[in-house]
């Protein structure tokens, strides 16, 4: 199959996989703590790539190590712990379309960072992009006050780091192939996952019927939807643009929403109007 197909399938299956993380994330945090998801999902997933990929860690040169390090930072590890921290306080479904400002992030980063030029139709959508977001935020604030929208600004924030990572990956790790960088990420998160994970008692909690049960969907995630989407994703990086890749993000609120329905969350009518205003702003920056 050719690149140009071939891209569009890869973005399809993340799009699938990724927009069924958030319902995980909330069925994890059921019976675990934020900490205890982000460090889990980690380590499952480091446990399944370290097992089909780790012949793949010597194709890694010294000097790339460095950007791998730094990927699986931005990427993976600080990612993982502020989307379990913000689905304590807000729905998944507005976690999700939160997240579809990441292709803005990265033209952004790419524009200030890495000097990719930018265009002033780019430029107003990141002004509607932004516009929607806090129109999806305050409306969401006004009609669930049981809800601490200020958590919102994590998922912002994980959107930032996936922007920096995607731009990373093309920049200086494009000459890798995806199992390398992807086994190479959870080789260095491994260990600081693991001391999180001790530290927060999960050991003395195994036991506990409901936290079994949590573990489970955050296997699911860590395998499915960190360790072989991320495969997944490099590689679309490589064959595509850091742009195209995260464009992605279109489509993960519609998975998202689907099992949020599911789960009986529900947006406000404002709060579809704003999540439509984000995405108006995040195609006609992406778009060339």
């Amino acid at each position: 199959m050719e690149s140009k197909q071939l891209k569009w399938v890869y973005l399809m299956t993340l799009a699938l996989v990724w927009g069924s993380s958030f319902i995980l994330i909330k069925k994890g945090l059921v019976g675990l703590s934020a900490l205890q998801v982000g460090s889990l999902r980690i380590i499952f997933a480091a446990i399944f790539l370290l097992l089909i990929g780790f012949k793949s860690l010597p194709k890694i040169p010294k000097g790339k190590w460095k950007y791998i390090a730094m990927t699986s930072m931005f990427g993976t590890f600080v990612p993982a712990f502020l989307f379990a921290l913000a689905q304590t306080e807000i729905d998944s479904s507005v976690s999700s379309i939160l997240n579809s400002l990441t292709p803005l992030n990265t033209l952004v980063l790419g524009f200030l960072v890495f000097g990719i030029n930018f265009q002033r139709r780019q430029v107003w959508g990141v002004f509607i992009g932004l516009v929607g977001s806090l129109l999806l935020v305050f409306n969401g604030a006004m009609n669930h006050p049981d809800q601490n929208y200020y958590y919102a600004i994590l998922v912002i924030i994980a959107s930032i780091c996936y922007a920096i990572n995607v731009n990373l990956i093309k920049r200086f790790l494009s000459d890798l192939s995806p199992l390398s960088i992807t086994t190479g990420n959870f080789a260095v998160l491994v260990v600081p996952a693991s001391l999180i994970l001790f530290f927060t008692g999960f050991s003395e909690m195994i036991h506990i019927e409901s936290v079994q049960h949590a573990v489970l969907f955050i296997v699911i995630l860590g395998v499915l939807g960190t360790g072989i989407a991320n495969i997944l994703f490099f590689k679309l990086i490589q064959i595509s643009s850091p742009v195209f890749a995260t464009s992605v993000t279109y489509l993960i609120p519609v998975v998202a929403f689907f099992w949020g329905l599911l789960d009986n969350e529900m947006l406000t009518p404002i709060q579809f109007f704003g999540a439509f205003i984000i995405l108006i702003g995040v195609y006609l920056s992406a778009k060339k």
